[in-house]
């Protein structure tokens, strides 16, 4: 099987672990919990960032949780 080598390949494929975890944050202002609620990250949730640091910051809630079909 053909495969794609470039120069820092394992550069790259290790780049995620040197991103810093980060927290999502509630932003009031953009929520809308249910009534007579607070908005909370319990519901659907809107990340607005960098797919990489948002995937990181899902990782500790989510981790072994995906269901693929």
């Amino acid at each position: 099987m053909p495969t794609l080598d470039f120069k820092g390949k394992q550069i790259i494929y290790a780049h995620h672990v040197t991103v810093p975890s980060r927290t999502l944050e509630v932003d009031a202002k953009k929520s809308l919990p249910p009534k007579g609620g607070k908005p909370s990250l319990d519901d659907n949730l809107l990340i607005h960032g960098d797919n990489l640091h948002a995937l990181k910051a899902l990782m500790p809630r989510y981790a072994g949780n995906e269901k693929v079909a």
